[in-house]
């Protein structure tokens, strides 16, 4: 897991590929879209645009990627997310794989990252992670998850 904020990119040490990515979605002016999936590299990159009304995490689960990269940047309001290393995730349901998910109940370890609007966090295939958690109470917000195929970071 790694987190920066957007006006840093140039300094943030994302690896060049996931620079590039976000750097394709931010061009794409997400904060003005509707919500929805949106193609900036075929199936390669590809945002999905989203406004919902975050919640009190006990009533989340975290979520496991095992073809693709999360970038979760926060548009607007604030998100607190709980995540957890590589192999963390307890108590997981079947894998998804054509949508490339699986969901779990449980993260071992679990810690917490808060994201102001302009933020982002990157979360690697295998990394548990529950976003759209509120922070204190129940908040709207307005994010983009990039999803990058992390076999391109290998080419």
């Amino acid at each position: 897991m790694m987190m920066g904020e957007v006006q840093s990119l140039p300094s943030c040490g994302l690896h060049p590929r996931l620079l590039d990515a976000l750097t394709l979605a931010l061009a794409a002016r997400p904060q003005e879209k509707a919500p929805g999936r949106y193609e900036l590299q075929g199936d390669n990159i590809f945002m999905n645009v989203m406004q919902l009304t975050t919640q009190m995490p006990a009533q989340k689960k975290a979520e496991l990627h095992e073809q693709y990269i999360d970038i979760q940047l926060l548009l607007t309001g604030v998100e607190r997310i709980a995540f957890g290393m590589s192999g963390a995730a307890r108590q997981c349901e079947e894998m998804h794989v054509e949508e490339d998910y699986q969901l779990c109940s449980q993260i071992a370890d679990e810690q917490t990252i808060t994201l102001q609007a302009g933020m982002f966090a990157v979360f690697m295939p295998g990394e548990p992670h529950k976003p759209g958690c509120a922070v204190g109470e129940p908040d709207d917000i307005k994010k983009v998850v990039v999803k990058v195929r992390a076999s391109l970071l290998a080419a």
